[in-house]
């Protein structure tokens, strides 16, 4: 029964409760005993709370039996994931628990308060299962860079799960929790999903509350929902979103009631298609992409078409630059926000003596690790005295050139367009770690959306080499419903493929004691 639970999809969960065929309590305890079985070789998590889940889980029980009460429409009015696990990414606060970031910094610190989205998940009726690992301040493709070691992939325990939100994504994928919240600042939401095989969407920038989330780069962070299948993840993405008064950044834009709307029918998601237009931008298919990458997109391309979608060559000129005015924009923001972790006011502190200075410089230098320490290091660069002008202020520029070259597109009448989320499939643990450009290039699919703040998803569309491709569906701003509708669409136009029935092959490894841990396999290369 308790296996059964954890295949479930989050939706099939609801319907279940909802049935009364189950309670909260069952299905939060049965993922729970997964992700404690299954996570040695995985690394998934960096802090499960059995207690707090299950006394959630309970409170989520006793309000649907007063819903009962109350006559089948008090029912209805419950939000899809009431009594459903959500996993968090460990930059979420709540309140009392840890936030580490992935970093030694703030080891040991407990959040005093909860984020917005932590109030709006707990205003659902979700059940927060715990943190999940993730690159040091969301800084990596890989989630290598984690202070606490590594993840690894359920479809290749050799192989990364991508990054940074690394862990929220793998956790899914093993059927650990059926939900996870991770953030995008240059694709480290859509790249995961893509190299996990599952759905991953990064909002436009505003539509969820930064307020609670550690800070990477301000003007790029961006939280949103991962998910196996997109009626989930778009009902996630619902339970999240909204105005918030304490983030300045946060749109008082209505959040659209159709996220929770998607079709059951696989026909009739697919009929959405008919008549839509999407365009598929040349620049994205990048030299050096894994052809067996660029097969499964070029198929998914001709499944929309087939569908009734017309689809056309585009061209996005400015996405070249996308890459270079990424890591000149965001290393600057991350010097501005790390700044504040200067061993004084929380986190971790180095004490030798009356020097300040030095005690200062002890606490960062053995608190951050290697890659956070070198986009800081680039930032405080672009930012120098002569350097501003030079750098900062005309990758600013670019940006708009950017933001420019999407905005023609839809004002062209473009719905979305279509494009990879990663030029390869899961690489090898360690296969990019000594040359750090090549690792950056793993984003430049997806940086260019976050540089013009716009909504972008991934979701599954075949496998190359036995591993997870992912489509990227890119939307103007605030068409997260218009998305969602149509990574639905695709989902029903190509239910009958045989890839949708392949699960990740090292699922069954998991729960062996005797697999070694990712640090225990990084050691040993």
């Amino acid at each position: 029964m308790a296996e059964e639970l954890t295949q479930l999809l989050a939706h099939e969960m609801a319907a279940r409760l909802r049935a009364g065929e189950t309670t909260s309590r069952e299905i939060t305890a049965a993922h729970l005993a997964r992700a404690h079985a299954t996570d040695r070789g995985l690394h998934a998590w960096l802090t499960i709370d059995d207690g707090r889940a299950l006394a959630e889980a309970d409170a989520a029980d006793a309000g649907l039996a007063a819903a009962r009460a109350g006559g089948a429409e008090a029912v209805a009015a419950l939000h899809p994931l009431h009594g459903i696990p959500v996993a968090l990414k460990d930059l979420v606060s709540v309140k009392g628990g840890q936030c580490t970031a992935g970093s030694r910094i703030l080891e040991g610190y407990r959040a005093p308060y909860d984020a917005h989205i932590t109030e709006r998940l707990r205003a659902a009726g979700a059940v927060i299962l715990g943190k999940t690992n993730m690159d040091e301040f969301a800084m990596g493709s890989s989630c290598e860079h984690s202070a606490f070691g590594p993840t690894a992939n359920p479809w290749d325990l050799e192989r990364v799960p991508g990054g940074s939100s690394g862990g929220s994504a793998a956790s899914v994928a093993a059927f650990q929790t059926p939900l996870s919240i991770g953030t995008d600042t240059g694709g480290s939401i859509r790249q995961p999903a893509a190299l996990c095989g599952i759905v991953g969407m990064k909002p436009t920038y505003g539509r969820v509350s930064r307020y609670g989330i550690v800070a990477f780069a301000s003007s790029l962070d961006q939280i949103g929902p991962f998910a196996r299948d997109v009626r989930d993840a778009s009902a996630l993405l619902h339970a999240v979103s909204g105005r918030d008064e304490r983030d300045s950044t946060s749109a008082p834009v209505p959040v659209p009631d159709d996220l929770v709307g998607l079709p059951s029918s696989d026909d009739e998601a697919a009929s959405w298609l008919r008549g839509k237009r999407f365009g598929v931008p040349r620049e994205y298919f990048v030299a050096g992409m894994d052809p067996g990458v660029e097969t499964r997109i070029r198929e998914a391309v001709a499944a929309l078409e087939a569908a009734g979608a017309a689809v056309d060559e585009v061209s996005l000129p400015h996405t070249d630059y996308g890459l270079a005015t990424y890591y000149i924009v965001a290393p600057a923001e991350a010097s501005a926000n790390l700044a504040r972790y200067d061993g004084v006011r929380f986190g971790h502190s180095v004490r030798g003596g009356e020097d300040y200075l030095a005690d200062y410089l002890a606490t960062r230098g053995s608190g951050f690790g290697p890659e956070v320490k070198r986009r800081i290091m680039l930032g405080t660069y672009a930012l120098s005295a002569g350097y501003y002008d030079a750098f900062y202020l005309k990758a600013l520029k670019v940006r708009t050139l950017i933001k420019r070259d999407f905005d023609q597109l839809f004002d062209a009448g473009f719905d979305a367009l279509v494009a990879p989320t990663s030029p390869d499939v899961a690489f090898r643990f360690g296969e990019k770690m000594a040359d750090p450009v090549r690792m950056y290039l793993s984003d430049a699919c997806t940086l260019p959306v976050n540089m013009a703040g716009l909504p972008g998803v991934s979701i599954p569309c075949g496998l190359s080499g036995g591993l997870p491709v992912g489509l990227q569906l890119i939307g103007p701003a605030w068409s997260e419903a218009l998305l969602m509708r149509a990574a639905r669409a695709y989902e029903g136009a190509t239910a009958e493929a045989a890839w949708r029935r392949v699960l990740p092959p090292d699922l069954g490894r998991l729960a062996d004691p005797a697999v070694p841990t990712p640090t225990e396999r990084a050691a040993a290369r």
